[in-house]
């Protein structure tokens, strides 16, 4: 009788741990089953935040705007005084008596000092002059990725005309830019380049109309000094 007791009292043990166990199990396997917790980004929350921009990829003729605003001056002095004094002269103070001299004598005639050449010159020369020159210019300007270096130098190169009542204006800019250089809104500055080459001509009768004529130029060249 002790025996059976002690039976029932071992089978009942065993299945509260059976029991137990299984419960513990299945608390774990519903927490694993419960939905993940939604991802909270700050741009939901805040107000102020701003997303970084993404990396831009710049390819060979991709269209970069170039901002054009060069300022150069130019002053030149120059001075110049030069002075020269200069003389010469010659007398005689003796001569022979050619009449004397025919008659097989040798005289002195009556010429005494007689100045020959009597020669100074003096020249002084005095020249100032000063140059100043101050250019503005400013565009915008839209060229064209022509290459792309190994190190991610971009090749820049821009052409543009422009034709008015039988005038013609042509622009032609070429340089180097660092691809960091180019901001998000597609521009870059002239000062930021390197290797700026910028050629403006006009043709035109503007252009005539402000050149030399020949005879001007011919007297310019003449009275030079």
């Amino acid at each position: 009788m002790n025996r059976f007791c002690s039976s029932l009292i071992l089978l009942a043990t065993v299945c509260s741990g059976v029991n137990a166990q299984s419960l513990f199990v299945a608390s774990a396997n519903e927490r694993s089953q419960t939905p993940d917790q939604p991802t909270i980004l700050l741009n939901d929350v805040s107000m102020h935040y701003i997303a970084e921009p993404e990396a831009r990829i710049i390819q060979k003729h991709d269209i970069i705007t170039i901002l054009i605003d060069e300022n150069s001056t130019t002053t030149s002095s120059q001075s110049l005084d030069t002075k020269k004094d200069s003389g010469s002269s010659a007398s005689i103070n003796a001569l022979v008596d050619w009449l004397k001299l025919l008659e097989l004598r040798v005289e002195q005639g009556d010429i005494n000092n007689v100045d020959l050449i009597d020669l100074s010159t003096s020249r002084d020369f005095k020249g100032e002059g000063d140059y100043e020159r101050k250019d503005k210019f400013t565009a915008r300007i839209s060229a064209t990725v022509i290459d792309i270096k190994p190190n991610g130098t971009l090749v820049l190169q821009a052409r543009k005309t422009i034709a008015r009542d039988k005038e013609i204006s042509e622009l032609v800019l070429s340089g180097l830019v660092r691809e960091e250089d180019v901001t998000q809104q597609n521009t870059v500055l002239s000062s930021q380049m390197a290797d700026l080459k910028i050629i403006l001509e006009n043709q035109g009768s503007v252009k005539e109309a402000a050149e030399k004529g020949l005879i001007t130029r011919v007297l310019d060249a003449v009275f030079a000094f």
